[in-house]
């Protein structure tokens, strides 16, 4: 960006690619079988947890079926917490990069500015956007929409485990 006020790491642009190799954000813009294989570790991670409190509850010597059932529930639950930290991550950038004008601080936070985008720069976040940021988006919000439809069959089952 030519001319432009606003401080390199409160650039749109540059915010993208920063998130796009931050730890936990740059899993969504892994390929399918591999952000799949990351989730299914969280999720196994999960159990170190969630275990042992399911255990507490249900025995796994006389209660398997409820015991692996509430483990499941809660591995599901911790799951969420960095799906939910992605999408938040990058539904900013995206927002960031769709917006005409880009609102930043030059040395603190009392001191905002608001700077308007050359229509190219604006143009060419907006594709950047249609083309790299939204599918990301998208690919965590069915995830996350997966995961609600998985709970919810788990606790269907439990629910039928225990009448």
């Amino acid at each position: 960006m030519i001319n432009c006020p606003v401080p390199d790491e409160q650039q749109p642009l540059n915010e993208y690619l920063a998130l796009k190799e931050a730890f936990i954000f740059r899993w969504g813009t892994l390929n399918i079988w591999s952000y799949i294989r990351i989730l299914l570790i969280i999720w196994a991670g999960w159990w170190i947890i969630s275990a042992p409190i399911s255990a507490v509850s249900f025995s796994p010597s006389r209660h398997l079926p409820e015991f692996l059932c509430l483990g499941a529930i809660g591995s599901t639950i911790g799951l969420f917490l960095p799906l939910v930290q992605m999408l938040l991550g990058w539904r900013y950038v995206k927002d960031r990069l769709q917006k005409p004008d880009v609102l930043y601080e030059e040395t603190g936070w009392y001191d905002g500015q608001i700077w308007q985008k050359p229509e190219p720069d604006l143009l060419k976040d907006r594709l950047l956007v249609s083309y790299e940021v939204q599918p990301i988006v998208n690919k965590i919000k069915l995830t996350l929409f997966g995961m609600v439809a998985f709970l919810g069959i788990q606790v269907g089952i439990l629910l039928l485990l225990l009448s």
